[in-house]
This record gives structure tokens, C-alpha cells and sequence, in this order.
């Protein structure tokens, strides 16, 4: 059976054992939550969800507006709480610093994308309108590939890592031991909503962690299957918070040993200022505008796989509404025609059709997207496409070519399937264009120019770079993903999540055999001339001394 979200505008009834399947079901739901708190999800401010057996929800009502009588806000309120306290809870108990333990609960990730692959396709299609096969390859294939990797590695990240130890320290020994950081919190996005949630998620177990996961309430379908599955498979230790803004809020209430977010930086420095009132440290994956250089329109053996890698990486990941995905290219002006040909041409042959691509995710964000394209300005400058369809959430995939640098849309974020293609006299004024802009999350760049390319890494400041290929970098487990400046800080994927998600607890083992007296008072000059070579590790100075050869 199904109870949907309270109704904003009815106070929640004083009594409730009053007459009514919705009082007796609600009067069930707050018995139970607090009584087997597992048995059901989170509390969310869209919706109670009483599941039964293996049915639930799969649609619920978006509300405009959050609106609740005092009571239900305090009902919720301590549901947080709770929840915070039972994480806390176990990570004290230790439970979660075993390698058994880790390696278990990696285990359950992986059973649930493998076992619910079904589902969490549905869900991005409802959420989304995903295709499967993009559900794949973006989301579930790439999150069983780092949960084996994790898996494979974990006892070579868990292990003791020795480290030298100055000589003068003999006998010692020195190792940095990687400690969990306690209770984390992981706030994830709309656009991916699965794979944004588990893959900082693998790290923050595998650290040996416990969390409390809040998924985006834009993607509904997804929070659902997260809180509904997450605790099926997963032990006590990992919790799911549904909701929006407010239930963030009143998460940011409490003190966190770590905040991992993924999301805008608007709501990125809210996060910092609560943060700041515990100390906590964060990790933030932003975004920020991610140019690709393109100058390979020369040569003829190149041109096609270019254009194939710049089209799929616009407009193949969910629309574009990604923080990887291509903001805009860069092209020498006598190259502009021929891009704009070659792209429109692989346009029609991709993603013409809607079922080949997400749709926008919801109403604010295609909103947002329109917006760019009222300022007339910009309007004059498409060259391809344009077309919206507000009731599906659809904007056809759409190249602008040289809208105004000062425009919404050269300032902002895209995060949709609006190309500009900005013409420079040569390829190599993209390094002045690109210094004078805020730090995107990662650079493309395709040439063959090994000089470009040294100019690119040297001169250019972002928290990647491509070159001759574009979102690819995200699959790389060996490497670190994630931004600096405004694009965001800390670096998460394979051992960097484990890293992030760990404290490098050094330590220093000494025994008490050799003990130098010029360490304490009273002081002399033999004692500062023997300090001084041994800051300089001058160890045939200290042996001369300590033998009364040299003073």
C-alpha cells in the first residue's frame, strides 16, 4: 500500500487514531520508523513511502513548494536526527573498520546494480528518459567497474605504507596507517543520479566509513530505488535521506566528519558556510565551463573520429547535462564552416531522434536553458536546431556560432545541448581566452601539436585535461577527477576516493636504547654546532663529535 506526501496545506491531524486508512497508515508509519527504523526509507518531505512486499512507488507528485504544519516538521526533524545518531552509532561500535566488513558491503553494491539493473534503468528513464544502453555505460557498467577495482585493490589501500625515517631517529621506524574518518555525508545530483551517488559511495566504504546518503529529490525515481534498495542490501551503517532543500538543511545541522557534494556552486558555498561552523572538510565536485580546442580540421585521416568524440561528448551524456560534457568549442575562424557542417551531419545521424537522448531533466532546468536563448543576441546566432518542446521536456540539439562573449550563455554553465562555437584568428590565441576565464573542471583539446599541447598543460589552469578525446578521463580509475578554482577541490575515483575518505594518520615508533642529550638544557655551544649538522644530516660531523674527534 501507498501513502503519498503529506498535503501541504492540511495541518497534520492532532489525533492519529482517527477514522481513515490515511491516519491508521501514517500512525503505522511513525510507530514502526522508530520501533524498526529499516523497515521503511527516510523520511522524505515529498513523500512518506510505506512499502509492502516488493511493491512501491514508481511515480510521485512533485510539489512546488515545500510547506508543512509544525508538527510535521518536527516529526521530520527527529527523523534526521535519528538517523544521524544510529550512523554515529555504528561507526563507534567499530563495525565498519574491518576488511571483512568493507569488502561485504562492496559486495552488496555490486549485487545491487547487477540484480536491479532492471530497475535502475526504469529509473533513469523516468527521471531522465535515459536509453539503457546510455543507462549502461554512464551509470551501472561504469560503477561495477570501480566497485572490482576497489575490491581488487583494498587490502594494498588499507595496508600500513612505511615510510624513511631520518637516520638521527635511529632506531625508529615510521608508516602512515589510513584511518576512517568517521560519519560522512554524501549529497549527489539529478543528472546522474545513480552513479553520482555510489561512486563517492565505494570510496566512503571502502575507507570504512559509515554514511548517510541524500539523493537529489529532482531525480524522484532514483532517491526511491536508493532508499528502498540501499537498505536491503547494505547494513546499518549506510543510510539514505530523502528530500529537498529543507531536509539538506536540516542534514547540514549536524556535525559531519566529512561532506561530499556534487552540484552547483551556488549551493556549493552554502555547504562550505555550514561546514565551516564544525570545521568539517569537504569535498566539492562543481563544474564550470569545459572548453574543447579543436585543431585537427587540417587533417583529413582525423576529422571524423574528432567530430564523433566532440558530438558524443555534447550531446551523449544525458543531453549534455553533465559538468564533463563540452561547454563550447574553440576553432581558427576558416575551420568554423566546415565544423558546423560536420557536426549538423552527425547531429542527424545520433541524436536527432529523443529516444537516443535524455530529455531535460525538469521544468526549471529547461527554463534555465531557454533563457539563454531569449536574449536575441544569441538568438541570431544559432546556426542548427533551436527547436523546444516544453510539455517533454525536450530542446533539439542546437549549435550557436559566435554568440556575444559577454552573453548569459558564454558566462554560465550550459548543462544542456546549446553548443557555441567561438572563431579565433589562430588556435593558439585559445591559451590567452582560456587564462582569462575562471578554471573549468577539465580542458579538451584535439591536435597533434605537441607544442599546443605543452602550452595547454603549462599555461592553462583546470582540474583535467584531455587530449584527443573528451569524458573518457572519467573512467580512468588511476586517475584523480575533480576541479580546482571554482570548479570545485579534492579529488575522488579509485585510490583517490579511498584518499578522500581517509585520514594519513602518521606514525613514529622509537625505542629508548639511544637518547641524545643536546635535545634538553642546559644548553652549550657543542650542543647547538651538533643540532646544526643534524638538521643537515652532516652524519660524519655528528660521528666526530660524539667521539670527541671534532667540536
Amino acid at each position: 500500500m501507498f501513502l503519498g506526501g503529506l498535503p501541504s496545506e492540511k495541518k497534520l491531524p492532532n489525533s492519529l487514531t482517527q477514522q481513515g486508512e490515511e491516519a491508521q497508515l501514517l500512525e503505522l508509519f511513525i510507530k514502526v520508523s522508530f520501533i524498526a527504523p529499516r523497515a521503511f526509507p527516510p523520511v522524505s518531505y515529498l513523500s512518506l513511502n510505506l512499502c509492502s512486499g516488493n511493491a512501491f512507488y514508481k511515480r510521485r507528485k512533485r510539489r512546488p513548494r515545500w510547506s508543512a504544519a509544525p508538527a510535521t516538521v518536527k516529526l521530520r526533524r527527529m527523523e534526521v536526527k535519528r538517523v544521524v545518531k544510529e550512523a554515529r552509532e555504528a561507526f563507534e561500535s567499530g563495525v565498519t573498520r574491518s576488511y571483512s566488513w568493507r569488502k561485504s558491503q562492496l559486495r552488496a553494491l555490486k549485487a545491487i546494480l547487477v540484480e536491479k539493473e532492471a530497475d535502475i534503468f526504469n529509473a533513469l528513464k523516468l527521471d531522465l528518459g535515459k536509453h539503457r544502453i546510455e543507462a549502461y555505460r554512464d551509470e551501472v557498467g561504469l560503477l561495477i567497474k570501480s566497485v572490482d577495482y576497489a575490491l581488487k585493490n583494498l587490502k594494498k589501500w588499507m595496508a600500513p605504507k612505511k615510510v624513511d625515517v631520518p637516520l638521527v631517529c635511529f632506531p625508529a621506524t615510521g608508516e602512515i596507517v589510513a584511518e576512517p574518518l568517521g560519519v560522512v555525508l554524501i549529497f549527489s545530483s539529478w543528472n546522474f543520479p545513480i552513479g553520482l551517488s555510489f561512486e563517492p559511495l565505494v570510496g566512503a566504504i571502502a575507507a570504512g566509513n559509515a554514511v548517510v546518503l541524500k539523493p537529489s529529490e529532482l531525480a524522484p525515481a532514483s532517491s526511491a530505488f536508493l532508499a528502498t534498495n540501499l537498505p536491503k542490501y547494505l547494513d546499518n551503517s549506510v543510510k539514505v535521506v530523502e528530500g529537498g532543500s529543507h531536509i539538506g538543511e536540516q542534514l547540514l545541522e549536524h556535525k559531519w566528519d566529512k561532506i561530499f557534494f556534487t552540484g552547483s556552486s551556488r549551493v556549493g558555498r552554502i555547504i562550505m558556510t555550514a561546514a565551516a561552523k564544525h570545521l568539517t572538510p569537504v569535498t566539492l565536485e562543481l563544474g564550470g565551463k569545459c572548453p574543447a580546442i579543436i585543431d585537427t580540421l587540417s587533417r583529413a585521416r582525423d576529422i571524423e573520429v574528432t567530430i564523433n568524440r566532440v558530438a558524443g561528448a555534447k550531446w551523449g551524456p544525458c543531453s549534455g547535462q553533465a559538468c564533463i560534457a563540452i561547454d563550447y568549442l574553440l576553432v581558427e575562424e576558416q575551420f568554423a564552416p566546415l565544423l558546423v557542417d560536420l557536426l549538423k551531419a552527425r547531429i542527424k545521424k545520433s541524436y536527432k531522434d529523443p529516444e537516443n537522448s535524455a530529455r531535460i531533466a525538469h521544468k526549471q532546468q529547461f527554463q534555465r536553458l531557454s533563457n539563454f536563448l531569449n536574449d536575441s543576441a544569441v538568438a541570431a546566432s544559432v546556426v542548427y536546431g533551436g527547436s523546444l518542446n516544453a510539455e517533454s521536456l525536450l530542446i533539439e540539439p542546437t549549435i550557436l556560432l559566435n554568440p556575444p562573449l559577454d552573453s548569459e550563455i558564454m558566462r554560465e554553465e550550459i548543462f544542456g545541448p546549446l553548443l557555441p562555437v567561438i572563431t579565433l584568428k589562430k588556435i593558439e590565441d585559445s591559451i590567452e581566452f582560456l587564462k582569462v576565464r575562471p578554471k573549468p573542471l577539465v580542458i579538451y583539446a584535439f591536435t597533434v601539436d605537441e607544442k599546443l599541447k605543452r602550452r595547454v598543460i603549462e599555461e592553462t589552469s583546470s582540474g583535467s585535461i584531455t587530449f584527443n578525446d573528451a569524458i573518457l578521463q572519467f573512467a580512468v580509475d588511476s586517475l584523480p577527477f575533480g576541479g580546482t578554482g571554482e570548479s570545485g577541490f579534492g579529488k575522488y575515483h579509485g585510490k583517490f576516493s579511498f584518499d578522500q575518505f581517509s585520514h594519513g594518520k602518521a606514525i613514529l615508533r622509537r625505542s629508548f636504547l639511544i637518547e641524545l642529550s643536546c635535545r634538553y638544557p642546559p644548553w652549550n655551544e657543542w650542543k647547538l654546532q651538533f643540532i646544526r649538522y643534524i638538521y643537515r644530516f652532516y652524519y660524519i660531523g655528528i660521528l666526530l663529535m660524539l667521539l670527541g674527534l671534532k667540536r
